[in-house]
């Protein structure tokens, strides 16, 4: 069995990325509800998420969101984060606000269309150039509402078309992370639908091509910890969006909905050597929900992912696969029920006091009156918000 201090070992090397879009306000399509002390550039999201870091010891890094986060000078920005605590992670590129994607991005049936689309697509490979970061996101809203809108293999041939001019355009220790939405905006046919598109897609090109596993992306039902150990398999589990859902792409805190699944995940990730630094797997959270406060927010979902993880690892691999070669089934599920069932949250407030952490973070957060203070410095200006 792992003993704690393997455990503890296994958690200490662990990062989890914050996205810069949570820390301002967001929600759904019908509302976003406008909170206090809210950041108005992006360096006062780095500063927030450097607050997250510093509380939690495990979020070192920050994704950007372009245009959300367009600065002159992305060298300038990098060092602020450094500044702050943080450092910039992936960079999420945009081809979804512009009224000119209404019919799609880089599938679009306009060639003008795809071409500029695909401009910002290597912007941002020019904006990881600056700022030292190796992954760029890329998520298409492209798809059809309605049977022949377009040509579906078509729409596939652009695709292909537009991911290889990316991907030549990658540095040698750059990627980019395909991300798949099963529906949303489009109805009928979303061009990336799924994992088995986004892997194919990925394996044709090669190395620097990875898939992203959004947990809010799927059909209900969907096993996700099958794909998860399939793509780790396969070497191409580039990096997870981690948020909850109970409908569809809710954006709720991960594993506010369903704990249990992400223990099973995090089982998989650590099976399949997820957790080694060789694997390059990037643990990101996709939280933008509209009520929550943002900065506990994150650290809440941190904090839920940590407690999954060392659940994880408390598996007894050894217990687990003699029950298996021997066909015990109640044996086998209930080692993995036993780990799950541990309170850990014993053992990582003791972690946390020995990396000289407060053991309680969200307390912690709330003692520091950082939110008091940005409350009253962040009066005036322009709120930032995810863009709708």
């Amino acid at each position: 069995m792992t003993d704690s201090a393997q455990v503890k070992a296994a958690l200490r090397k662990q990062s989890i990325e914050t996205p810069s879009w949570a820390y301002g306000n967001s929600g759904t399509r019908f509302k976003v509800f406008a909170q206090e002390g809210v950041p108005r550039t992006p360096q006062e999201k780095l500063d927030d998420a450097g607050q997250v870091h510093r509380f939690t010891g495990v979020a070192p890094s920050v994704a950007l969101h372009i245009p959300w986060d367009k600065v002159d000078d992305y060298a300038a920005l990098a060092a602020h984060a450094r500044d702050a605590g943080v450092r910039i992670g992936a960079i999420n590129s945009n081809v979804f606000q512009d009224d000119d994607y209404m019919l799609g991005s880089v599938t679009n049936p306009d060639p003008a269309v795809r071409r500029k689309a695909l401009d910002h697509l290597l912007e941002c490979v020019d904006v990881m150039d600056a700022t030292g970061s190796r992954d760029l996101k890329l998520w298409f809203s492209d798809g059809t509402n309605y049977p022949g809108q377009d040509d579906i293999r078509a729409r596939q041939d652009r695709l292909a078309s537009a991911l290889e001019a990316v991907y030549e355009r990658l540095g040698d220790d750059q990627r980019f992370l395909l991300e798949y939405k099963l529906f949303e905006p489009a109805f009928y046919t979303m061009d990336v639908p799924d994992w088995g598109t986004a892997y194919a897609h990925c394996l044709k090109l090669g190395p620097k091509a990875q898939v992203v596993v959004d947990t809010g992306h799927h059909a209900p039902g969907t096993n996700i910890e099958f794909i998860v150990a399939l793509l780790l398999r396969e070497g191409k589990l580039g990096g997870f969006d981690f948020n909850s859902r109970f409908y569809a792409d809710d954006d709720l805190m991960v594993g506010a909905a369903d704990p249990f699944q992400l223990f099973r995940i995090m089982h998989e990730v650590v099976r399949g050597g997820g957790l080694e630094e060789a694997t390059g797997v990037a643990f990101m959270l996709d939280q933008c929900h509209n009520i929550e406060p943002k900065i506990p927010g994150q650290i809440r979902s941190v904090m839920n992912v940590q407690e999954a993880t060392a659940k994880a690892l408390l598996v007894d691999a050894d217990a687990l696969r003699k029950a298996q070669e021997t066909g015990d089934v109640l044996g086998a599920n209930a080692v993995l029920m036993d780990a799950y069932n541990t309170d850990v949250r014993p053992l990582l407030a003791e972690l946390r006091e020995e990396q000289g952490l407060d053991p309680d973070p969200i307390a912690a957060y709330h003692r520091s009156g950082y939110f008091e203070k940005i409350r009253e410095a962040r009066q005036g200006g322009q709120a930032a918000g995810w863009g709708a």
